[in-house]
């Protein structure tokens, strides 16, 4: 069955690709399905919200049912920044450097202890009869002092947990903690009951 994913992320692409393979769920952007997308402005105060704006809009114009997502990192000692502002929280969207570097000037004075955070990852599946499945997962740990190892993507080298980083585990490892992991096995299961 084939679904449309509301991103142009290759690595979310790749993520939700090894886990809804098992459901014969064929996921694809649309510069996979040579297609155009009206860019969806993130509105929504929850990133629920922000996945369902997603969704529906894919769905609309592709006439697929579509996955959205919307996640980020939630910094205890930030106030839960930056939340919903994860992609942009140093002004330029999915510049991971930047991010990253705020985020650790934003803690610098921050003991170890205090440094803790989650990551949260709202998934949203439209169908193009109206109906809709959302789900949310998280994973908790705690912000590094600096970065470590080079996988993964956007806040993955500085989030711990059980002292590495996502940065440093494999990308099997991470399917089996992460936010959008939990999120996606929700989604799955409830996509089971749908399809």
């Amino acid at each position: 069955m084939k679904f449309l994913i509301a991103t142009h992320n290759q690595k979310k692409k790749a993520e939700l690709q090894r886990i809804l393979q098992p459901l014969n769920i064929e996921v694809n952007t649309a510069d996979d399905l040579k297609i155009n997308l009206s860019d969806v402005e993130e509105t929504g105060l929850t990133f629920e919200e922000n996945a369902l704006l997603k969704a529906r809009s894919g769905c609309l114009e592709s006439g697929l049912p579509t996955i959205g997502d919307d996640s980020g990192l939630c910094v205890d000692a930030l106030d839960g920044a930056p939340g919903i502002y994860s992609a942009r929280f140093a002004g330029d969207h999915g510049n991971d450097d930047k991010n990253i570097l705020k985020l650790l000037e934003a803690l610098k004075d921050v003991k170890q202890e205090d440094r803790t955070a989650h990551f949260v990852c709202a998934a949203c599946c439209a169908f193009p009869d109206g109906t809709q499945i959302t789900v949310r997962g998280e994973c908790h740990g705690v912000i590094a002092f600096e970065k470590k190892g080079d996988g993964g993507f956007g806040y993955d080298p500085v989030f711990l947990v059980d002292g590495k980083s996502f940065g440093e585990i494999s990308s099997k490892e991470k399917d089996t903690i992460s936010h959008r992991s939990k999120a996606l096995n929700a989604l799955a299961k409830e996509l089971r009951r749908k399809i």
